[in-house]
């Protein structure tokens, strides 16, 4: 760790309920676990927040979801692409919000954090379909729009402590990468606990950097490989904490050949445009 400690200091004593998640995005994954769902309480849901609405509309419209007809009502788009998927685009644009600060120097790293976010959730679900998974193309998603959610707490800490006029610390790029590499897992697995978000993911965020991994948790292994090769995609902006050093224990659970990597990187890369 190469900040100081008065700085971790003062990261721990942030409020855990700072935002990093949409409430009505939050209240449509638990409506998910719910078996008899209905799609009006989808809808219901969603239409509780206009902007949230706005952007749900916008995302299942884009190249990425809206496949050969374009929904003119959130009504449409849930009938279209189903209660799972609309509520993956719910949070991947209420997300997209959220990655935003008056801080130059946070704003530029919230933007590059919420491309990578967003490529890792496609390039998730892209690995789940191609490596036989589809059963888990939704969860793998949402995971892989996930994973980094300490490291989007954690900027938003550092911008409330440069905000602060007690403090007096000068925020630059390395400080900001060492503050990740050192501590987004636990802030994340942090997080996840504290709005209850499903141990599903809870375990992604906790492990997806571990030194090994158990080559049957399928889900786990999608988001380390995904994670990793957003690196070599460019999709990576801040690499600082690069573990596992390879993966090719993931490559050989998932039976992922070249091809399969083709299309991967061909997703990933399509998710900027």
């Amino acid at each position: 760790m190469s900040f100081s400690l008065d700085l971790r200091y003062h990261i721990c004593r942030q409020p855990i309920e700072l935002q990093v998640f949409n409430s009505v995005a939050l209240e449509l994954l638990q409506l998910l676990a719910d078996p008899d769902i209905e799609i009006r309480d989808v809808i219901e849901t969603i239409n509780k927040d206009p902007a949230l609405s706005i952007q749900i509309l916008r995302m299942a419209n884009s190249s990425a979801y809206m496949g050969r007809y374009k929904s003119e009502t959130i009504k449409d788009s849930v009938n279209r692409l189903g209660a799972k998927q609309i509520t993956n685009i719910a949070m991947a644009a209420s997300q997209a919000a959220l990655h935003a600060s008056s801080i130059p120097i946070v704003n530029d790293i919230m933007q590059g954090l919420w491309l990578h976010s967003h490529a890792c959730a496609i390039g998730c679900q892209s690995l789940a379909v191609s490596t036989g998974h589809r059963e888990l193309g939704d969860q793998a998603y949402l995971a892989g729009l996930l994973h980094d959610i300490g490291k989007l707490y954690l900027l938003k800490a550092v911008e409330q402590i440069s905000l602060n006029r007690e403090t007096r610390f000068e925020l630059d790029r390395e400080t900001v990468l060492d503050v990740f590499s050192d501590m987004h897992v636990e802030q994340g697995f942090r997080i996840m606990y504290h709005w209850d978000i499903p141990p599903l993911y809870s375990s992604i965020v906790a492990n997806h950097h571990a030194d090994s991994f158990d080559p049957h948790d399928t889900l786990l292994a999608i988001v380390r490989l995904v994670n990793f090769n957003s690196i070599g995609y460019e999709l990576n902006t801040y690499p600082r904490f690069i573990q596992p050093h390879d993966v090719v224990p993931e490559i050989s659970a998932l039976y992922a050949n070249d091809a399969i990597l083709e299309q991967l990187e061909s997703d990933m890369r399509g998710s900027c445009n």
